[in-house]
């Protein structure tokens, strides 16, 4: 009896997690078939769940357009420079708050975590009043230069917690050897938290690879657009008739990039997962 009810619990599991991978990854098979069809198809009243002559003339065709190339250029530029930075500056502070004594330190690092509390959206025009004085409106200066700065509390903490774990006996014999503060930061502390910095890595990209409206406020220009804002340009709302295939594949060759990160760095997530459950 104990086999029958082990065994209606695990089907019922897989009928349910079945279901939530079909319904999770419909969006996907939407924008891929969307993709695919004509624009008669993707316009018609009735739902077309599949194309009838499936065709790639809209990718030849965002292949040929300039103005979609220069975007994934400017997204590939501006996410490069702000996640290297952004990773950097997130590791060195919370290499500061986990194992470094200093005046002060608790009271700062609780600071940081209550900047947690304000609204981001409490803090658009602020922020653009800053960036235009400073001229930067027209340029990837606002959405590069403040992740230098350690944007992003929440980062920082997982991150402090993460070292936090790791023995201060090796700090003090790297020490004794004569290892720099920073030689010790980099050469061993930072490989002990691959995982999480994977992860890290990976929540950023994805925040900074869909953003729409920061780059929309701030650069302001054709040749500065990223792709999210220059898929939004696609959707003209004065048209009846609306380019669906072209929108839908510039959104699929948009995800691409999202799918190769996570392939590759879904085992470091996992093992940040792993690590984080046995210690808690």
């Amino acid at each position: 009896m104990k086999n029958f009810w082990h065994i209606l619990k695990s089907v019922i599991l897989y009928i349910v997690l079945t279901a939530a991978t079909i319904l999770m990854s419909f969006p996907l098979f939407w924008m891929i078939s969307s993709s695919l069809k004509t624009v008669d198809e993707t316009n018609s009243a009735g739902i077309v769940w599949v194309p009838s002559h499936p065709t790639l003339a809209a990718y030849i065709e965002i292949f040929h357009n300039q103005n979609f190339l220069r975007a994934y250029f400017n997204s590939a530029f501006y996410v490069t420079l702000a996640l290297l930075g952004t990773l950097i500056s997130i590791a060195a502070v919370a290499y500061a708050f986990s194992r470094i004594q200093w005046p002060g330190r608790n009271f700062i690092f609780f600071l940081m975590l209550s900047t947690m509390m304000i609204p981001a959206q409490a803090l658009i025009v602020p922020q653009y009043v800053f960036f235009n004085k400073l001229g930067w409106i027209g340029t990837f200066n606002p959405l590069v230069i403040p992740g230098y700065f350690a944007g992003g509390a929440a980062m920082v903490f997982l991150l402090r917690q993460s070292m936090a774990q790791i023995p201060k006996e090796l700090d003090e014999s790297a020490l004794v050897e004569g290892a720099t503060r920073i030689q010790i930061w980099w050469e061993i502390i930072l490989p002990l938290v691959k995982a999480p910095i994977a992860t890290i890595a990976t929540f950023l990209f994805v925040g900074l690879w869909n953003s729409l409206l920061t780059p929309l406020m701030y650069l302001q220009t054709v040749d500065l657009y990223t792709l999210p804002v220059y898929i939004s340009t696609l959707y003209n709302i004065n048209k009846t008739v609306q380019p669906w295939p072209t929108i839908m594949t510039a959104a699929v060759l948009t995800t691409v990039p999202l799918i190769i990160v996570f392939f590759f760095a879904q085992r470091y997530i996992l093992d940040s997962v792993v690590v984080s459950g046995l210690k808690g």
